[in-house]
């Protein structure tokens, strides 16, 4: 089967970009059409396929920062030619779903989310947007969800990254999804398990407000308590300059470093709401128990009193409560290595591929990658 992969932008290597790498394995001849790539930072391996960009790349700064020209993205879309294809898998949490399907061809949606910045977390976005940039999401914002709403009737197939992310697509698009979890590297983390612990806390991911790294920072600042965070992001500076001593601060990190960080901790810290978070899965298959608050995708990859403790509010108050009751538990590697391999790479992909064939979909190459 000729087949398109389609993803929001490739100007970073994140989570959703993960998933997008090992459609690019299960479909070794597609090709991959997006709105921007920038090869100096994301390389292999999309540049193995065919990249057929749309006019976005070519605006002021779109390899740097995509999202500037949302509104525009809609009839960038239109302008691609799918013609001739019987696949197609889109990756979404930015516009790209909304294409004009060729007769004769089968969608399927892998969604990360509906886009937070159009629906549930639009309010919070506003309120830390720029005055050009709060007037702009006025301006878009009824515009910009018609046109989310009609894209979704291209989709065939909707496939969620989670039961959250699945009561969200119902929500908003009133369609059903199957829920494929993401595929975690859990052999790679899972190499550094077995050594001492250190006595610290660790926060991973991007320094920005819905992930509440200020919460962690929290932590050492009320009790002492030595926290490492592990990311950058545009929060990096205020936090830096209200963390109190207890906190180190590392940037991003190589993912050897990353993999020792998570096996030398105590616990890992994820204390905001994330649509599934790959970060505590790794953690797991470190070794290491997380405590997390208790909404969200955390909800799908932690266990309660056995690989990890929820708190209920995302306040200091909770959290120190979390810890306190955390430190008063033991916990079983081997009970966090087996969660975590719940979610490993090749369960990703028999859950991609039976979800196809529950539907009548035969892709011999996809078939052959999961084998």
């Amino acid at each position: 089967m000729k087949t398109a992969l389609l993803h929001y932008w490739l100007t970073t290597l994140r989570g959703g970009e993960h998933v997008l790498a090992e459609f690019c394995r299960m479909f070794p001849e597609a090709d991959i059409y997006t709105h921007a790539w920038d090869p100096t930072r994301v390389g292999e391996p999309f540049s193995r396929h065919r990249i057929t960009e749309t006019f976005i790349s070519g605006l002021p700064g779109a390899r740097r920062n995509c999202q500037k020209y949302l509104p525009l993205m809609p009839a960038a879309l239109r302008k691609l030619d799918l013609s001739g294809y019987d696949l197609i898998v889109s990756s979404e949490s930015g516009p790209v779903k909304g294409i004009r399907k060729p007769a004769g061809a089968f969608h399927i949606c892998y969604c990360h989310t509906p886009m937070r910045y159009l629906w549930d977390m639009y309010d919070d976005y506003y309120a830390r947007a720029s005055l050009p940039a709060k007037l702009a999401m006025t301006l878009f914002k009824r515009p910009l969800r018609r046109y989310d709403l009609k894209s979704a009737e291209s989709v065939d197939l909707f496939i969620a990254n989670s039961r959250f992310v699945g009561e969200r697509i119902e929500r908003i698009y009133g369609r059903e999804s199957v829920v494929v979890h993401p595929p975690v590297d859990t052999e790679f983390f899972a190499a550094a398990r077995g050594g001492d612990k250190d006595d610290y806390y660790l926060f991973v991911g991007q320094l920005i407000a819905y992930k509440r790294p200020d919460l962690a920072a929290a932590l050492a600042a009320k009790t002492g308590r030595k926290v490492i965070i592990a990311g950058e992001g545009p929060m990096a500076a205020e936090l830096r300059r209200s963390a109190g001593p207890g906190v180190e601060f590392t940037g991003r990190v190589s993912r050897e470093t990353l993999r020792r960080l998570y096996a030398r901790a105590r616990a890992l810290i994820f204390p905001g709401v994330e649509d599934f978070g790959i970060v505590p899965v790794e953690a797991q298959a470190a070794g290491t128990p997380v405590i997390a608050l208790g909404a969200g995708g955390a909800l799908e990859t932690v266990v309660d009193g056995e690989t990890g403790v929820f708190f209920g509010e995302a306040k200091p108050g909770s959290l120190i409560e979390a810890v306190e009751r955390f430190e008063s538990m033991e916990f079983s590697p081997e009970a966090l290595q087996r969660q975590a391999r719940k979610f490993a790479t090749e369960e990703f992909h028999r859950s991609f591929a039976a979800a196809l064939r529950e539907r009548g979909v035969t892709v011999p190459d996809l078939e052959g990658a999961v084998q």
